[in-house]
Order: C-alpha cells, then sequence, then structure tokens
C-alpha cells in the first residue's frame, strides 16, 4: 500500500469505516460501523486518532445518528461524541458543522453530504500545508517530528508529515528523524510504517535521544502537528511536543507547527485556556499489552502539552505561513 493509496477513515456504500490505528503496525484492520457509541469508543481508544481525524469521524458519526430521523438519538449522539476528546478542537468543528445542517432544516442526507464534504475539505486543507511548507523550507534536508501528523492523523495525506513528503518529492531529503512518541508510540508504530511505505530516508529514535542528535548537528529543523492552538500562538499537541520545542531553542534550529486553519481556537487568548486530557496511568505501566512495572505505581499521563508561542519559529496553515508574533482573531 502507498501511502496515497492509505486512507484513515471514510465512508463507503453507506457506511463509515476506519484503520483501527491501535492494532498497527503488523495488522491493517478495516472496522465498519455506523453506529455513533462505537465510533466515540474508537476515538477515546485511539482507534482514531490526530485531530483532524476526529473531526471527519466526529463528522460522519453524528450525521449517521440521524439516519432514523430521530432528533433525541441525534442530541444524544452529540453530547456523547464531544466528551470523547476534550483537547482537539477539530472534534466540536466537525460536530458543530453536522448540528448547524440539523439545525438549519436539513435532512439526513443533508448530514451526510455534509460529512463528506468537511472530509474533502479536511484532504485539500492538507494539500495546501505541504504545499506552503514545501515552499517554505526548500532546502531543508534533515527534519525531525514527532507523534503521527501523516494519512493517518487526517482526511488527507498529512500536516507535519505531508510538509516532509512535499519536501523530499521536490527534493530528496537525507534522514527523516521520528521519535517514538511514549508512551502510545504513535511515532513508532504509525509514522515510522508510513514513512517505511512511502520509501523516504528515516531513522526511528526514542523521544529522550532528540537532544543528542541536535547536539551532533544532525537535524536542520523540527515541524509538528497540533491538536488546539491558542490565539497568540500557543499550541498544545502530544506529550514531548514543548520539550523538542526547548531542545530546538537551545540548539537554535527552527521549530515549526503545521496545522489546518481550523485549528486555531481565537476565542482562547493562551494556551492557559486550553484542556489538557490526562489518560489512564495503565498506559505507562504497560506498552503494547506487555506489563513493564507495577500497575499499583502511581502515574500521571498527560496526553498533551502546550508549547507557548515564543518557542514556535513559525506555523505553517492551509491560509499561509504566519510568524511570531501570533495574534489570530476570529
Amino acid at each position: 500500500m502507498k501511502t496515497s493509496d492509505l486512507q484513515a477513515l471514510g465512508f463507503e456504500g453507506d457506511s463509515f469505516f476506519f484503520i483501527d490505528q491501535t492494532r498497527l503496525p503488523f495488522e491493517e484492520v478495516k472496522v465498519r460501523s455506523n453506529d455513533y457509541e462505537r465510533i466515540s469508543l474508537a476515538i477515546e481508544r485511539l482507534e482514531i486518532r490526530g485531530a483532524p481525524a476526529i473531526g471527519c469521524a466526529a463528522a460522519y458519526a453524528l450525521a449517521l445518528s440521524y439516519k432514523q430521523g430521530n432528533k433525541e438519538i441525534f442530541h444524544n449522539a452529540y453530547e456523547r461524541l464531544k466528551r470523547t476528546r476534550p483537547t482537539a478542537v477539530n472534534l466540536f468543528h466537525g460536530l458543530d458543522t453536522i448540528y448547524t445542517v440539523l439545525s438549519s432544516g436539513g435532512d439526513y442526507n443533508d448530514c451526510i453530504n455534509t460529512a463528506l464534504a468537511y472530509h474533502q475539505a479536511d484532504a485539500q486543507s492538507c494539500r495546501s500545508i505541504s504545499v506552503f511548507g514545501g515552499e517554505l523550507l526548500a532546502g531543508k534536508k534533515n527534519p525531525i517530528t514527532i507523534c503521527n501528523t501523516g494519512a493517518f492523523a487526517v482526511g488527507g495525506e498529512g500536516t507535519a508529515l505531508g510538509v516532509i513528503k512535499q519536501l523530499h518529492k521536490v527534493n530528496p531529503l537525507r534522514l527523516i528523524t521520528a521519535c517514538e512518541t511514549r508512551p502510545l508510540l504513535q511515532g513508532a508504530r504509525l509514522t515510522a510504517f508510513e514513512l517505511d511505505k512511502a520509501g523516504l530516508p528515516f531513522r526511528l529514535i526514542a523521544d529522550s535521544a532528540s537532544a543528542f542528535f541536535m547536539d551532533r548537528g544532525e537535524i536542520d529543523f523540527a515541524i509538528a502537528g497540533a491538536d488546539r492552538i491558542a490565539a497568540n500562538g500557543d499550541t498544545a499537541n502530544k506529550i514531548g511536543t514543548l520539550m523538542l520545542a526547548q531542545l530546538c531553542s537551545i540548539y537554535k534550529i527552527p521549530f515549526y507547527i503545521a496545522a489546518p486553519f481550523s485549528t486555531i481556537d481565537a476565542e482562547i487568548s493562551s494556551g492557559a485556556a486550553i484542556p489538557v486530557e490526562f489518560r489512564s496511568p495503565s498506559e505507562l505501566h504497560s506498552a503494547r499489552g506487555v506489563q513493564i512495572t507495577s500497575g499499583t505505581y502511581p502515574a500521571a499521563n498527560p496526553a498533551f502539552d502546550v508549547t507557548p508561542s515564543h518557542l514556535i519559529s513559525g506555523i505553517i496553515t492551509d491560509k499561509g505561513f504566519y510568524s511570531y508574533p501570533y495574534a489570530f482573531s476570529k
């Protein structure tokens, strides 16, 4: 499977499908479901993950909940879905897009067609981010990235990983460094999988090895995605992103964020107002089902951290490139 053929989720023959990302890279399992509760669980369990992909899945799930024309079920689905992953602002964009259709007198077909259009718009957004990023970073050869920001995270080819792919297409990269991304290993399981499928030159490293390779001069820029960006540019992303940005600041390496403009939440002034999801301590007690320490040990497991805007060299969106200081408005 080429990454250009990879579709993490979609709508076929009147049913929603997604690739269960928790089974990768060893199994490629396609799940079909029109049940909003099953899709909600998939989002919570990270079978579907990545802020834009969550937004697309939520839009499909809410639209499907209205198949019988029951508004009570629709409203229950809306309330259930919005509780799944509170940090990702795209979740609420996807839900509100469908909610507005029904509130305006639309029917089931209108809801489904709007979900399809929302998905297609995200794919186009990814293409624009890749082009803008490719132009901005032309000539760079050795990126480092964290988590997974490719086709599994979005409705298209990717955000930060989409930029990396575009750079390689125009002028082959020397070496891409992918952080493993503890505790759930999205870098090791998903980004490495995508890079391998695409035939791009890469290496996988422990998150804690980032400074080692920066110190050796083997990294010339860092790029990450975003789950929510505040009006002042503060950015919530996968845990470990803040550490990466701080290291880049020390080593004078540019650090970029690549995300759809819809990921900007201009209603919040700074990152202090971004809700950070804490996940089960059990994700630290075990790795891929193998117990690595006692389940009785206390553990704290934030899924995201917030990088202050002054550490971000630029934010690449589908509407163009923005540099510090940031002042996004509604």
